[in-house]
């Protein structure tokens, strides 16, 4: 690679994806029952899941200062360019971080060449992002034109998330207490988009039949030549459900590949289990 990717584990990305592809992993933080761990490394996310079916409250931490610095510093003095793609602003303090720690890092090593791109993405949307860049930088792309096709492609990443239980989005504070009860009871399950890295509920529907057939109508809506994309879904410890949407996305648009993971400890502890999201491009990215 001509260019050092970093990603944080916001990107749902499994962690042979890092070791595969010599992308440097900056884990966010959880913390349950009093002990912390490092999203990936020291904790999974069916650890996470399975600790929130059980009542426990999972929180998330932003990314280490100490380990960015490190990690900037290393790269800063072997003189390799670096991007990192970073989670939503709007969803963690983690690109503010990496921003004030690369600012540091440049006023000892300012020859040092890093970009910092604030995704507005999150989950496999941030996840595909990454793998994109990892591409580029493979193909021997310089830092600037790997940058510019990365916020590019981050854009024009469409998320589209459904959960299967409202609690956990109150607990977040995304609904209220009474809304969670009251959809419980019937059964609503509410779709959401991210709007400028924002978490923005859409619909309610009722169902989760229904919200699956929704999904598929609202990527015929927003999705360009889905045909030739990969897909991503992520899903709360539900492969099911991820593959019962699967076959319906293959059926309907026969896309070039469909990429399933788990939800990451980070999202999925304010998503909780059963959550379900797909991510597609809403313009063909060259």
């Amino acid at each position: 690679m001509t260019v050092h990717i970093l990603a944080d584990s916001a990107s749902d990305l499994p962690l042979e994806f890092y070791e595969k592809n010599g992308v440097t992993l900056l884990p966010l933080g959880v913390h349950i029952d009093e002990h912390d761990y490092r999203d990936l490394l020291t904790i999974t996310p069916k650890e996470v899941y399975d600790a929130m079916r059980e009542g426990k409250v999972a929180k998330t931490t932003q990314i280490s200062p100490l380990d960015v610095k490190e990690i900037f510093t290393s790269l800063a003095q072997k003189k390799v360019p670096a991007l990192y793609v970073a989670f939503s602003s709007e969803l963690s303090g983690t690109y503010q971080t990496a921003v004030m720690i690369g600012n540091e890092v440049r006023e000892e090593y300012p020859d040092f060449e890093l970009v910092i791109i604030d995704s507005k993405c999150a989950s496999l949307g941030l996840g595909l992002a990454v793998k994109y860049a990892a591409e580029l930088a493979v193909k021997g792309k310089t830092l600037h034109e790997i940058a510019e096709s990365v916020k590019d492609f981050c854009v024009h990443t469409e998320h589209i998330f459904t959960v299967d239980n409202l609690e956990y989005l109150a607990r977040g504070g995304r609904i209220s207490k009474t809304s969670a009860f009251v959809g419980g009871l019937l059964n609503i399950k509410p779709l959401l988009h991210v709007e400028d890295g924002k978490l923005i509920p859409l619909e309610k529907i009722r169902g989760r039949k229904k919200v699956f057939r929704r999904v598929i109508e609202i990527m015929k809506d927003r999705g360009t030549d889905l045909s030739n994309q990969t897909i991503a879904i992520s899903h709360g410890d539900d492969l099911d459900s991820a593959n019962e949407i699967k076959s319906m996305i293959q059926a309907e648009f026969q896309p070039k590949e469909i990429y399933i993971n788990t939800v990451g400890c980070s999202v999925g502890a304010h998503s909780g289990p059963g959550t379900i999201a797909i991510f597609f491009l809403n313009k063909q990215i060259s």
